[in-house]
């Protein structure tokens, strides 16, 4: 899954909101926004924040979710409008849950 980029939007309008995103940012403000500038506001949230420790980094120890992207998503930031067919490999929680082949 894609961060929710502060929004109380799931699934598949998640995945829709983050692409129409490039009508104002290009991709890599968009992606980055919705992952990295989030992970820095959850700790402001004090007791509320749902995820004690590290995030939006790779380091062991750290709450980290991995997708792997058939594309690049820096010159196409659609496909995440289809994360079924174009994320071939997620990882939450350090859980593999897709490990789509490659072709």
């Amino acid at each position: 899954m894609v961060s929710r980029s502060g929004t109380d939007v799931t699934g598949d309008q998640q995945s829709q909101f983050l692409a129409k995103m490039v009508w104002w940012y290009s991709p890599a403000e968009a992606l980055k926004q919705a992952t990295a500038d989030t992970a820095k506001l959850l700790p402001l949230s004090g007791l509320r924040n749902p995820y004690p420790g590290k995030l939006s980094v790779v380091q062991e120890g750290a709450l980290a979710d991995l997708l792997l992207v058939d594309s690049n998503p820096l010159e196409n930031l659609d496909l995440v409008k289809d994360p079924g067919k174009n994320f071939v490999v997620i990882i939450k929680d350090g859980k593999i849950y897709k490990n789509t082949p490659q072709k």
